[in-house]
């Protein structure tokens, strides 16, 4: 697949504008096209970098700490890749180490990479897993997601105040219940 120019991508957005109904040569709009085309790249900057770069950064010098590790509360902002609307929620990343750990920043850019690309909440948060767990090699991580779709509180059944949670955990998180417990609890601050 040819990525197209960044005038094709300025030509597709009056064309849409002209779709709509509207003139993109009108005062307001004549910007319009170049103003999208820079959004697009803010909004999906993620294609462009590899998680994996910031999570193979990490420190072993943990004084055997071999207990939960949780970031709570990363804001993000995506977009549904059905129909482009924002999703607008918060991500909870908590893993158990193998004598390493990783910055805790780099959590937070991990959900960013996978955030600014187009797709559904369940990918985004199987994909954050399995980015931590596939380079971290933890004994398990919970990933869960709690997003707002303006795909459906803007358009389609227009339900406001609904939101989504989904939950990804893998080894010891996934097969030892009392772990999952703990670590669910500590998500919801209980």
């Amino acid at each position: 697949m040819t990525k197209p120019t960044r005038l094709e991508a300025e030509n597709a957005i009056r064309t849409l504008i002209r779709w709509a109904g509207d003139n993109p040569d009108r005062e307001g709009l004549q910007q319009t096209p170049e103003r999208v085309v820079r959004a697009f790249e803010e909004y999906f900057v993620g294609y462009t970098e590899d998680p994996a770069d910031y999570l193979r950064r990490t420190f072993e010098e943990v004084n055997g700490y071999d207990e939960i590790v949780l970031l709570k509360n990363i804001r993000f902002e995506s977009h549904c890749e059905h129909h482009m609307a924002p999703i607008i929620g918060h991500v909870h990343v908590a893993y158990l180490p193998n004598k390493r750990v990783v910055g805790i920043s780099k959590l937070a850019r991990v959900v960013d990479i996978f955030a600014k690309r187009l797709q559904i909440q369940e990918k985004l948060t199987a994909d954050i897993a399995q980015a931590i767990d596939t380079t971290l090699n933890p004994f398990g991580v919970a990933v869960a997601i709690e997003a707002s779709h303006q795909c459906m509180t803007c358009r389609g059944v227009h339900k406001t105040d609904v939101s989504m949670i989904t939950t990804r955990m893998t080894g010891v998180f996934r097969d030892n219940h009392e772990l999952r417990r703990d670590v669910l609890a500590l998500i919801k601050g209980q």
